[in-house]
C-alpha cells in the first residue's frame, strides 16, 4: 500500500467518525425530549395523554420507516439551505442525525420504561415531580442501558455513513465507490471493508466496557 492510498484511507476514516459521532450526539439531544414525552404520556406514564402519545408514536415510527438513502435525497434541499452545499461529511451529518432520531427515540423509550416501579413509586411518596423523576431518577437508572442502545445506533449510523458515500456523502463508503466499484480496485473495497468492521469492534468493545462500569 502506498502512501496515497493510505493518506486516502486516513482522511476517509476520519470522516466516517466525524460524521458518524457528530450525528449521533446531535440525533441523541433531538430524541431526549419526544422520548420523554413518549414516556411521560404513554397509558401507563405518569401522565397519561393518549392524543399526544399517538402523535409522536407515529411520527416516530413514520420516520423510522423512510429508506436512508431515499431520506438523504430528500432532505438534499434542507441541508442546501442551512450549509449552503448538500455533498460532503459535514452536510451529511445532517440526514444522518435525522435518520437516526427516531431510532434514538425508541431507545431511551424503552430504557426509561425498564425502570423497576417500585423505584418510582417511593420517589413519588417523597413528592417528586413527573420531571424529577424522569431526570433524576429514570434517566439515571437507565444509563446502562441508554449506553448499551447508543452504542448501537452509533454502530448503525456508520453503516448509514458508508451509505452516504453512494451520493456524495463522503468518508470510507465514498471510496469504495469510486476507487473500489467504478475504478475496479478490489484492494481499496477490501481495505475500507476492514476497516469498517474494524471501527465496529471497537466502539462495541468500548460501549460494552462502559455498560459493565455503570452496572455494577
Amino acid at each position: 500500500m502506498d502512501f496515497k492510498i493510505l493518506k486516502l484511507l486516513f482522511e476517509a476514516t476520519w470522516d466516517t467518525l466525524y460524521m458518524s459521532v457528530s450525528a449521533t450526539f446531535i440525533a441523541t439531544l433531538l430524541a431526549i425530549i419526544p422520548a420523554v414525552l413518549l414516556v411521560l404520556c404513554s397509558p401507563k406514564g405518569l401522565s397519561p395523554n393518549l392524543i399526544v402519545f399517538r402523535i409522536l408514536d407515529t411520527i416516530t415510527n413514520t420516520l423510522r420507516s423512510f429508506p436512508f438513502l431515499i431520506l438523504m435525497v430528500v432532505l438534499f434541499p434542507l441541508t442546501q439551505w442551512i450549509l449552503g452545499r448538500s455533498i460532503g461529511a459535514t452536510a451529511a451529518i445532517i440526514p444522518l442525525s435525522i435518520g437516526a432520531a427516531p431510532f434514538i427515540v425508541r431507545i431511551l423509550e424503552n430504557a426509561l420504561k425498564e425502570i423497576d416501579g417500585g423505584v418510582i413509586e417511593a420517589a413519588q411518596s417523597f413528592g417528586a415531580g413527573n420531571i424529577q423523576i424522569i431526570f433524576r431518577i429514570m434517566l439515571v437508572e437507565a444509563l446502562p442501558s441508554i449506553i448499551s442502545g447508543i452504542t448501537l445506533a452509533l454502530i448503525l449510523v456508520i453503516g448509514f455513513s458508508a451509505m452516504a458515500g453512494a451520493v456524495g456523502g463522503g468518508g470510507l463508503g465514498d471510496i469504495a465507490i469510486k476507487y473500489g466499484y467504478y475504478r475496479f480496485q478490489s484492494d481499496i473495497m477490501l481495505y475500507t471493508v476492514v476497516i469498517l468492521i474494524f471501527l465496529v469492534q471497537v466502539i462495541q468493545s468500548f460501549g460494552d466496557f462502559l455498560y459493565r462500569k455503570l452496572k455494577h
